[in-house]
């Protein structure tokens, strides 16, 4: 072996500095391009898995009308959020993400926001790829459906999510490079798709709505008589579909100008998705042909009833597959995003069996164990809709609920901290403050309101019980953290002096 490789002073790139300066060996493989940055969390985000997933909760929750134009004020919302997020993130390159900046941005008790801004953001990332690889089994055993006679009942469709997130173990187990191929390969299914759906939809069917159904047609399948709580329970299609773009963050330690690659793949993601995720909404909407029919369809997903009311069998199941082909690339990334992140929380011994879950594979340099837990994790979550129909709207409101909470807490230490803020090379400049007022306002709207009940009357089975996941993991969390962690989590910890990460990597790198 070389002396250049022996040697702990061995050349250096500058995100391999800026990581030793966070306190953190280069043990994952820094491989992914800034493109390949962008297209995990776009791909995360997903509008032909959210947008499609949740159409028919849309259809019930305010109808056309909230459907198309709740996206775009939604959109420009999380566009808010995430130019809030992407500044820290410039400053704050590394795996951890959300929270690492908790823990370096609080003025005092750094380990106690960190700890809770770690567990809100697994509880979100579990429940995001829970949400996504739940739409993909909804869509597949629609397919199955219409193809094979393979009925849409929870059972069949429990069974299907648990194959797909076992695929996505896989595919996340063989190694950063191939998901990062599929992740570029993503970008263009997903652009690509939506401009054949929103070009079938436009050109093939011999009838279409009008615009002012399109855009004024409110329809309450809810239960509930106010139009303004209904509007308002309906925002959550667009605001499920816009998360996950902390995988930019959580990617950073495997990406090329990490400082600015990863802000700049947060935003991208989200000014990508507005523009994409508009049109098919739109095109989707225009296109419906029985809107009872499509809500009450046996395949149990109103999207595939309209795709085929509009084209055929054959031309809406063509539809079917390009929706279910971005639905599985889309839960792949989750699970790469949710394993960094518990890769990186359990690096700090935060989580139970912290040494288990942060083990490297030495061949791939993957966290395999961070993983199948990200996996097991989502499958526990999604089993409660064998007895529970609402169970999956609850599991996007926890995503969001989640996410948000873990998304908006280093904003609002960074608005604490002001000018003591040191800013990474992509910042904000005078618009970093009220970006960021407005950025913690919303969070705190939405994380109540998607608590709320969902139907009426409540019972058993429409229950809402994204309250009840919060506060377990909450609880849950508070409770290890007044009996123990307090005595002994202080939050990130360093790996070493620059000789003991070198010595790191250098182990690493001798396989």
């Amino acid at each position: 072996m070389s002396d250049e490789v022996d040697s702990p002073a061995a050349p250096q790139s500058a995100d391999e500095k800026r990581l030793h300066e966070l306190g953190y060996a280069q043990e994952l493989s820094r491989t992914m391009s800034g493109f390949s940055n962008f297209a995990v969390s776009f791909t995360i985000i997903s509008i032909l898995s959210g947008c499609l997933t949740l159409y028919g909760f849309g259809m019930n929750t305010g109808g056309p009308a909230l459907i198309v134009w709740g996206w775009p004020f939604v959109g420009l919302m999380t566009l808010v959020v995430g130019l809030a997020m992407a500044e820290v993130c410039s400053s704050f390159p590394t795996a951890g993400g959300l929270y690492y900046w908790a823990a370096k941005l609080a003025p005092s008790n750094g380990a106690a926001w960190s700890w809770f801004t770690g567990w809100f953001n697994f509880l979100g990332q579990v429940a995001v790829t829970a949400g996504i690889d739940f739409g993909a089994a909804f869509f597949i055993n629609a397919f199955l459906d219409l193809q094979f006679g393979f009925a849409a009942t929870p059972a069949h469709t429990i069974l299907i999510f648990g194959l797909v997130l076992v695929l996505h173990g896989l595919l996340n187990t063989f190694g950063v490079k191939l998901v990062s191929l599929l992740n570029d390969i993503s970008v263009w299914w997903h652009i690509v798709g939506v401009l054949v759906i929103v070009g079938a939809l436009v050109f093939i069917p011999s009838e279409h709505q009008s615009a002012s159904y399109v855009f004024t047609t409110f329809v309450n399948n809810t239960g509930w008589t106010s139009p303004l709580y209904v509007g308002l329970l309906g925002l959550l299609l667009a605001q499920y579909t816009f998360t996950g773009y902390d995988a930019s963050a959580h990617m950073t330690e495997e990406t090329h100008d990490a400082a600015r690659s990863g802000p700049r793949g947060i935003v991208m993601s989200i000014v990508v998705s507005l523009v994409a995720g508009w049109v098919l909404l739109v095109g989707i909407t225009f296109a419906i042909q029985d809107y009872d029919g499509a809500i009450g369809s046996s395949t149990g997903v109103p999207p595939a009833q309209i795709f085929i009311d509009a084209l055929g069998a054959t031309g809406g199941k063509l539809l079917l597959l390009i929706a279910i082909g971005a639905q599985l690339f889309c839960g792949m990334s989750s699970v790469t995003a949710n394993s960094r992140m518990i890769y990186a929380f359990s690096r700090d011994g935060a989580l139970p069996a912290s040494k288990f879950w942060h083990k490297i594979n030495k061949r791939t340099r993957t966290p395999t164990n961070a993983i199948w837990l990200a996996a097991g994790g989502a499958f526990v979550l999604g089993l409660p809709y064998l007895w529970n129909p609402t169970a999956y709207a609850a599991v996007t409101s926890i995503a969001v609920i989640g996410l948000y909470i873990a998304y908006v807490m280093p904003t609002l230490l960074r608005l604490l901290q002001g000018d003591r803020f040191q800013r990474g090379p992509w910042h904000l400049g005078r618009w970093s403050k009220p970006i960021g007022v407005v950025a913690v306002v919303w969070v705190v709207f939405i994380s109540v309101l998607f608590m709320l009940p969902q139907a009426s009357p409540v019972t058993a089975k429409s229950f809402n019980y994204t309250p009840i996941a919060v506060l377990v993991v909450l609880g849950f969390a508070g409770v290890w953290w007044l009996v123990s962690a307090r005595k002994w989590f202080t939050g990130p910890k360093v790996q070493g002096t620059p000789e003991e990460l070198a010595a790191i990597e250098r182990d690493l790198d001798s396989v």
